[in-house]
């Protein structure tokens, strides 16, 4: 009971909250045409004042102008409830205004006869005096930083939007960090151009003041003697004052209300509140105190000069110079002291290890000499930056599962141009790059020699050439495949990934997969691991389907068919033949893509029996082959194999299944781009031509 009427009164006062802004708006707007008495338009100008000096005092103490992002609003709002009461007035100074100077009300009436002594003169001079300084001076200076600030932080999006994404691929922050950051630039850019909008508010509520206080005189001087025959200077008087005090009743909140915004929108920095940084800048030199108490003293010792007054002055800031001075000679004491003994107690501290000297080694890095410093520095938009931010985003699409973050570092025992990849702390692969050169590949079929650097294709090995952006056009057209440093370093890392996927899927990225997969279908996920499997066994499976360059995008078949499997074995060897069978079509799909037939390798029956005696009767943790069938295996496997990608076919062996594992990781490291397939994988509906046979007259 207790919570249901806690839950109704949180629900009630929210739903107050998002009452408050719409009953606002109509209030003001119902001022302009309905005719209020004196005591609430009495209130409500009272009501103006306290929200000017209190937007003011808010923007003078956060400490960032997104930390008032709600100020254009405001002043939209206040700027709306000024003239909403200007109409207000006008209409009980016009209609009341022969009965005296209280007809509008003691507000009014204050601002008229006290704030200006009751002279139309002085108070018409003080009112246009007020209107210059906040339409010519704080509105326009404040207006104009706006626009410039909108206009430069527009420009600067670009730059801080890839500054956000190479610290994200550094891994410095995460993405709910980068999330936030975005949405900062996003919100700084939006508030800006608000209050570039939103000073223009000021700056009409400023012209309409002048022109209402003219009316208002205009229509006081005709209401008093054509309707209550009062005499011209009369009507002047009291139509006059009251207009005074009605102007200026509105002008000074509206001078407030600009000065707020001149606070918020010139702020530097995010140190502290305006007063803060104001003591701390303008008052912390010392030299600065002594200087101006030196000039104050000599002009009050001016024969005709306010002495007392410049005397005073210079007093009081020769003893704040004083102050300044005795503080800063303390703390260098205070800190030779700690510092004294400080060594004394860490001395014994400083002789143990502790955890904080263990490194962890970086699972991808990307170490560049000094030259190549350009293309990964945020500062310079380094190109390299967006690539690796494109191939990690590429490969989590393609192969199934978010790598690490690459951590690229400086190496200055590297040559200047020269660039290495570490995976684990060990170099997987090395290179060199030529900013603002471009690499020239021959794809095979060129139709003449290119001038440059020979060099090696570090990703694939081709034969390449260095040129200059002045060659690229020749190099096009004599068939050459031309890109630039960044995207040679990129390619070659992006191949180095591929090539070890199964290493990059640790255990803690297994897990983080099967928690994707889990918050879609979450009961398939809880009944695999670890009611049926090991997280280490899953994380295996998937490892030897990376090995063979099989990705792991159907997770949902790999889940379901591991759940199947799992009761009767726990081998991992034995799951990944039977997820492979599971994911035959994908497979297929990927080596003979549509329809095509499946133009493959096969084993001499011969052979395949002899090698089905090696591995034993179903067993599939592999046998002994006899080396010189070992030696013909390999021999003929990579004749085959080279004929076959010649004549522009993938090289496939189509094996028993009992047979796939052994021979998989047998002719895997001397035949590369090989690819061994069982028979169980195949689909039913694709057709199989057999293009060679390993062991055939052998």
């Amino acid at each position: 009971m207790n919570d249901s009427l806690s839950l109704r009164s949180m629900l009630n006062v929210q739903n107050l909250r998002q009452l408050a802004a719409p009953l606002l708006i109509i209030l003001i707007l119902s001022m302009m045409v309905l005719p209020l008495p004196a005591f609430l338009l009495d209130l409500f100008f009272t009501f103006n004042i306290a929200t000017s000096v209190m937007v003011m005092l808010v923007a003078m103490y956060n400490k960032r102008p997104l930390d008032f992002s709600v100020f254009p609003t405001v002043l939209l709002v206040t700027t709306l409830l000024r003239l909403s009461l200007n109409v207000a007035s006008t209409r009980i100074v016009l209609l009341d205004g022969h009965t005296g100077p209280d007809a509008a009300g003691k507000v009014i009436e204050a601002f008229g006869h006290f704030l200006v002594g009751g002279n139309t003169a002085v108070g018409l001079v003080v009112f246009t005096i007020l209107t210059v300084i906040n339409f010519v001076v704080i509105t326009k200076g404040a207006g104009r930083i706006a626009e410039v600030s909108a206009r430069f932080t527009l420009d600067a999006m670009p730059g801080k939007q890839m500054a956000i994404d190479a610290d994200l691929n550094a891994g410095l922050i995460d993405d709910k960090e980068a999330k936030r950051r975005r949405s900062e630039i996003s919100s700084e850019a939006d508030f800006y151009g608000a209050m570039d909008g939103a000073s223009k508010f000021v700056r009409g509520d400023a012209v309409a003041g002048i022109l209402i206080l003219v009316i208002n005189v205009l229509g006081g001087l005709v209401v008093g003697v054509m309707q209550h025959n009062m005499g011209l200077s009369q009507a002047a008087e009291n139509y006059t004052l009251l207009t005074i005090g009605d102007g200026l009743v509105a002008q000074i909140p509206a001078l407030i209300i600009s000065v707020a915004a001149g606070l918020v929108v010139s702020r530097v920095g995010d140190e502290g509140d305006v007063g803060g940084q104001v003591i701390q800048q303008v008052f912390a030199n010392p030299q600065v105190l002594i200087l101006t108490a030196a000039i104050l003293g000599i002009l009050g010792l001016i024969p005709g000069m306010p002495n007392l007054v410049f005397l005073l002055l210079a007093s009081l800031l020769g003893f704040g110079a004083w102050r300044k001075i005795k503080s800063r000679s303390i703390e260098p004491a205070e800190k030779q002291a700690a510092q004294q003994a400080a060594p004394a107690a860490a001395a014994p501290e400083s002789q143990e290890a502790s955890w904080s000297d263990v490194t962890p080694v970086d699972v991808l890095g990307l170490e560049v000499g000094y030259r190549l410093i350009p293309m990964v520095d945020k500062g310079q938009d380094g190109e390299l930056l967006k690539r690796i931010r494109g191939l990690r985003k590429k490969f989590a699409q393609e192969v199934g599962f978010l790598t690490a973050s690459v951590h690229i570092r400086d190496n200055l025992e590297l040559k200047p141009n020269a660039y290495r990849i570490t995976l684990k702390g060990v170099e997987i692969g090395s290179g060199e790059a030529h900013p603002g050169q471009f690499m020239a590949i021959n794809p095979g079929r060129v139709a003449g020699p290119l001038p440059g650097r020979e060099t090696r294709d570090p990703a694939f090995g081709l034969q390449a050439f260095w040129i200059d952006a002045g060659q690229r056009e020749q190099a096009h057209a004599l068939g050459y495949t031309v890109v630039d440093s960044s995207t040679v370093v990129a390619t070659h890392l992006n191949q180095l990934i591929l090539d070890h996927a199964a290493e990059l899927l640790g255990r803690q990225e297994a897990q983080a997969l099967l928690d994707h997969i889990g918050r879609e279908t979450p009961k398939l996920v809880e009944d695999l691991v670890p009611k049926l499997l090991p997280l280490a066994t899953v994380q295996r499976v998937l490892q030897n389907l990376l090995e063979e360059g099989v990705n792991i995008r159907d997770m949902r078949s790999i889940i379901e068919t591991l759940a199947e499997n799992a009761p009767r074995t726990q081998d991992a060897v034995e799951l990944t033949s039977r997820v492979r069978a599971a994911l035959g079509r994908a497979i297929m799909q990927a080596l003979f893509p549509g329809g095509a037939e499946l133009q493959v390798l096969t084993l001499e029956p011969g052979l395949e029996r002899v090698l089905l005696q090696a591995v034993g009767s179903g067993g599939t943790e592999g046998g002994a082959i006899e080396p010189g069938l070992a030696d013909t295996l390999l021999r003929q496997t990579a004749e085959l194999a080279q004929r076959q990608e010649s004549i522009g076919l993938p090289a496939v062996l189509l094996v028993p299944a009992p047979l796939r594992w052994l021979l998989s990781r047998f002719l895997r490291r001397s035949v590369p781009g090989l690819k061994v397939i069982a028979n169980s994988e195949v689909p039913e509906n694709r057709t199989i031509r057999v293009t060679g046979v390993v062991g055939a007259g052998g």
